[in-house]
């Protein structure tokens, strides 16, 4: 793996361009299938830059065992793997302390959008492998959950779109990428559920200040709210997929 000079790293050049050719409010490039595995009952892929995160859903189904169900509401179980070609060095194939708990954040950050109620005494299982590690991969993680249960037809008050706000030096700047993560000063990944304005994930790794964490704030939302536009066309397309192979019969073909 090819060593960084830090002293002479620079992540915003003196005209505004960070090291991916991006300005400070501005996405990497996004890009969402819906729907790319048959054998799950949801499924989607989400490409932020380079980093690729597939999602799949399973359930809702029988709780086993069965004396750990909940017999008010589904239980939602979320594991978040990285594959181990994902990064330049390899990674070890069992999950380690941070995929455990990026599991565990993953898992609060969808639970309140999903009607868990209707579902009582099962469990749904939401599965995320990252193909490839670029920095954002916890927040391209719960977007592509999001999209898999929406596919899965799980009722939800809404989808959770998330994004990273982040400071460079005296500058935030949005969707950071793995060197800005690495060596930028903070990270502030939010997820969101756009419909209804409830924030259900906020974490910081660094430090800013209170104006600069209300400027990064306001510039996650932002973002937000453009990935939030695209998740839904998304959908739109995965829906129009589907009426039309129902209605050209090839549906239920594929079902005999």
């Amino acid at each position: 793996m090819k060593e960084i000079d830090e002293s002479k790293l620079i992540l915003i050049d003196s005209n505004g361009i960070r090291t991916d050719g991006r300005r400070w409010n501005e996405l990497r490039p996004l890009r969402i299938r819906v729907g790319i595995l048959d054998r799950a009952e949801g499924s989607a892929l989400v490409e932020m830059g380079k980093t690729k995160a597939l999602a799949t859903v399973y359930g809702p189904k029988e709780m086993f065992p069965k004396h750990m169900a909940n017999p008010d509401r589904a239980i939602l179980r979320a594991a978040y793997r990285m594959a181990t070609f994902s990064v330049e060095e390899r990674k070890k194939p069992q999950p380690s302390r941070r995929e455990l708990e990026l599991s565990k954040v993953i898992k609060e950050a969808l639970e309140p959008a999903i009607m868990l109620h209707y579902y009582p005494r099962t469990v749904i299982e939401v599965y995320i492998l990252i193909l490839q590690a670029d920095g954002g991969t916890r927040t391209a993680a719960i977007n592509a959950a999001s999209l898999a249960l929406a596919d899965a037809g799980i009722p939800m008050k809404g989808l959770v779109t998330a994004v990273a706000a982040g400071r460079v030096g005296d500058q935030v700047v949005l969707d950071l990428n793995d060197v800005e993560d690495k060596y930028g000063d903070a990270d502030l990944p939010v997820a969101m559920i756009p419909a209804t304005g409830e924030i259900t994930l906020l974490q910081m790794d660094g430090t800013m200040s209170s104006d600069m964490f209300e400027r990064a704030l306001k510039l996650a939302i932002e973002g937000i709210n453009i990935i939030y536009e695209r998740q839904r066309d998304a959908l739109k397309r995965r829906f129009l997929e589907l009426k039309e192979k129902i209605l050209g019969g090839e549906f239920y073909a594929s079902r005999d």
